[in-house]
């Protein structure tokens, strides 16, 4: 009896966390414990990157909640690299953000995206949520690319687009999300690595059995860089009657507070 109610116990948590990592943008990482390990391999990001990502994110939230209880804010974490998005008050309330980001452990960049101006209405939202569905589904659907590589997030209709990829590779999400209709702006904030660092990465994936509950190390950081892109190669085509959305890069990215070095 006890051992039944423990493993219902274990399920319900697996299934609360992998439904609060899925509204909040993060890949699904976990799927059970036959399945998860396929998941965990299949991102580039290591397994210590990965639980560090939640880790940030439930403490900077929490920092928010506490210090900004005013400020419509949103964080995103990939790879320790942070993402703010949402609305604040001020010029002082978005530095402040900024501020508590970087005051939790570990993160090593910082993106701030946040808008002075009043929150977003709850219908805003909704309809953010249904893009960041829609922009995901083309994603899945791009054969050139791979979803567990990505984070989605979006506000007041931009998209912001987070992962470990290679130049082809961004530009081609950045271009298959631009063509979602109702996006109005497209962001990349992503994280650059060599080709021939994601074509091993890919063959490591590939070779890893489904039951390995275990992530082999993905790129070293050495591979990893962060910065800005030209969009010459990106070339849109209006899908039916409406115009791609303009890309742009994020923000430049500022330092956080990394207080170990990455797995």
């Amino acid at each position: 009896m006890r051992a039944a109610r423990v493993k219902k116990v274990f399920y319900i948590s697996v299934l609360t966390l992998s439904a609060t990592l899925s509204l909040q943008g993060c890949p699904l990482i976990i799927a059970g414990a036959a399945g998860g390990g396929a998941l965990i391999a299949s991102d580039r990001r290591t397994f210590g990157a990965q639980t560090e990502d939640h880790e940030i994110q439930i403490k900077a939230a929490a920092l928010f909640s506490r210090r900004l209880p005013e400020a419509h804010l949103n964080i995103a974490v990939f790879n320790r690299h942070v993402l703010l998005t949402g609305e604040v008050p001020s010029q002082s309330a978005k530095q402040k953000a900024e501020t508590l980001a970087r005051s939790v452990a570990n993160v090593r960049t910082i993106v701030n995206e946040l808008a002075i101006q009043g929150a977003s209405s709850l219908p805003s939202r909704s309809n953010d949520a249904y893009l960041t569905a829609k922009v995901k589904a083309a994603l899945i659907h791009e054969p050139k690319l791979s979803a567990n590589f990505l984070k989605v997030v979006t506000e007041r209709g931009i998209v912001y687009l987070m992962g470990l990829v290679t130049f082809d590779e961004g530009n081609l999400a950045a271009d298959v999300a631009s063509r979602a209709p109702g996006v109005l702006q497209v962001v990349k904030v992503f994280q650059y690595i060599p080709l021939q660092a994601a074509q091993k990465r890919a063959a490591t994936i590939a070779s890893e059995a489904p039951s390995n509950n275990e992530a082999t190390p993905a790129t070293s950081t050495a591979d990893v860089q962060t910065g800005t892109v030209s969009n010459t190669s990106i070339k849109a085509q209006p899908l039916e009657q409406q115009a791609p959305a303009p890309i742009k890069n994020s923000n430049a990215a500022q330092p956080g507070n990394l207080n170990k070095q990455a797995d």
